[in-house]
């Protein structure tokens, strides 16, 4: 995910020297990465041993047919390790919502467990607002009734302030804010996940690496995980 830098913080004391800010050490957070090809290769392996992360999101495809080169190795990794998972739809205003939603479905092989499916929307492309969010409206009705579970939406807090606000407010937010405070959203809407940083050191990835946070227990994140019916009532787990 790329897109300007508006702060360079580095708050985890997993990767740097955490800056409380606005932080409640008393709440739980779990810390998570995204990743792409951008960061090239990874060694999943020194980053389970060196590091501990509790989830990660994976870019899968972007508009109606580019599969990044690297999913399958990101995703396969970090299922034999263990590793929560999501896997991310980089979304193209110019495209076609139900081509765009198949290319994501016929690429990402979900177990149960994993992260909610990630529709990354922040940028226009020269289309007007409400055909995007039109199309973005059919990739996330699409995917939601394919696999029967909401999926995320990511976006940078200028991106959402501009764009997104007052729509999709059914959907879990994934918000982008490099800064040592919490995002703040005019709707009021609440996110379930901050990005706050791309600038992220991480022992097995040569290059940066964005950092994130999911304010809340294992349990909590599990809600926004997919399983299946039958997988769901054996675990107890509202599908």
């Amino acid at each position: 995910m790329r897109f300007f830098t508006l702060f360079l913080f580095v708050f985890s004391p997993l990767w740097s020297g955490h800056n409380a800010g606005s932080f409640d050490p008393a709440i739980m957070e779990l810390q998570g990465v995204d990743v792409s090809h951008y960061q090239k290769r990874i060694e999943w392996d020194t980053v389970a041993a060196k590091q501990s992360l509790d989830f990660v999101f994976v870019k899968a495809t972007e508009g109606h047919e580019y599969r990044d080169s690297l999913f399958c190795n990101n995703w396969d990794a970090l299922h034999r390790l263990g590793i929560r998972r999501g896997a991310y739809h980089f979304f193209r205003a110019y495209g076609c919502g139900v081509e765009q939603a198949l290319n994501f479905l016929q690429t990402v092989e979900m177990q149960p467990g994993d992260l909610a499916p990630v529709l990354d929307i922040e940028r226009t492309d020269g289309i007007s607002t409400e055909i995007m969010l039109e199309e973005a409206a059919i990739w996330l009705q699409l995917v939601e009734s394919h696999l029967g579970i909401r999926p995320i939406i990511y976006t940078n807090q200028f991106f959402y302030e501009q764009h997104l606000a007052g729509h999709f407010d059914q959907y879990p937010l994934w918000i982008a804010r490099y800064s040592d405070e919490r995002p703040l959203l005019t709707t009021g809407k609440r996110w379930e996940i901050w990005q706050y940083s791309n600038e992220g050191c991480l022992d097995g990835i040569s290059q940066k690496v964005d950092l994130n946070i999911f304010p809340g227990s294992s349990e909590m994140l599990d809600k926004l995980c997919w399983f299946p019916a039958s997988v769901a009532a054996e675990q107890g787990v509202a599908p």
